[in-house]
């Protein structure tokens, strides 16, 4: 009925032909399949999630492989389409991607304009300071100008911890990292596995310290739109196979294991189905 209802508004904005009715109402999973191209929102300057490579100079990263996993058993090429935090969402609902794997913590406002997946990533939130900063937790931060990234959760969560902080908000994580080295702010906050790949792709990553325990859950989910229930299923599907086949742990220590700069143990389980 939603779907209808919003044929109908479209039909009178003008905006819809008659030809796109049909990719509308087939929905994502048929429309890619017809397309044969799966567009994907993932950012790319947040290492090593998904960033450009300076010798291929080409969009790499651990969601970027998740979804290209998830093209392949589509039997689908993967288009990458780059968003930031403030514009993953917008770019999903306008219908410019078919997906956002864009380190997306599912949160239930988040679930009033998209739905998510299961969660393929979880992590929490931590500080990014200079060592010897004396900061090392958010305990610390009362007076001081904390940096993050547009759109994030990181803005609300800290300053629920910590209402005595000023909350600077940059359009990504290395333009936080930036205020930090230039002393525009004293701390930088975010999941702790994007904080890493700051410290680690830094020329002098020793003069950084990951600080605290984490003070908010970060559980990452996959972004699609609303009421699409057969796409939304076979993402879920392709994440849980991943997971049971085993290419979630060789994709994951490609990314974070312990011969790579980004190193985190993989301390959490996927929750899978059944068959």
């Amino acid at each position: 009925m939603k779907r209808m209802n919003l044929v109908f508004a479209l039909l009178l904005a003008g905006v819809l032909t008659m030809s796109s009715i049909t990719s509308l109402n087939a929905g994502t999973l048929e429309d890619v399949k017809q397309k044969g191209v799966l567009t994907a929102g993932v950012k790319d300057a947040v290492v090593p999630f998904g960033f450009v490579d300076e010798k291929t100079k080409k969009l790499v990263g651990f969601d970027v492989d998740i979804c290209r996993y998830i093209a392949d058993k589509m039997g689908v090429e993967l288009e990458l389409k780059p968003v930031t935090s403030a514009t993953r969402i917008p770019t999903l609902t306008q219908g410019m991607i078919d997906l956002a794997a864009a380190t997306m913590t599912h949160k239930l406002s988040r679930d009033e304009v998209i739905d998510f997946t299961i969660t393929y990533f979880m992590d929490g939130q931590k500080l990014l300071v200079k060592k010897e900063s004396g900061i090392k937790s958010y305990h610390d931060l009362a007076g001081k100008r904390v940096g993050t990234a547009k759109g994030s959760t990181s803005e609300k969560n800290v300053k629920q911890v910590q209402p005595e902080c000023t909350v600077i908000s940059f359009e990504g994580y290395p333009q936080a990292f930036l205020a930090l080295k230039q002393g525009k702010v004293s701390a930088v906050t975010t999941d702790s596995g994007i904080l890493v790949g700051l410290k680690a792709s830094d020329d002098n990553p020793d003069a950084w310290e990951i600080v605290g325990d984490f003070f908010a859950n970060e559980p990452y989910g996959i972004g699609v739109r609303e009421n699409d229930s057969n796409f939304l299923d076979f993402v879920n599907r392709a994440l849980i196979e991943m997971w049971n086949d085993g290419t979630y742990k060789k994709l994951y220590d490609k990314w974070f294991g312990p011969q790579t700069k980004y190193y985190m143990p993989l301390t959490w389980k996927m929750e899978t189905f059944p068959e």
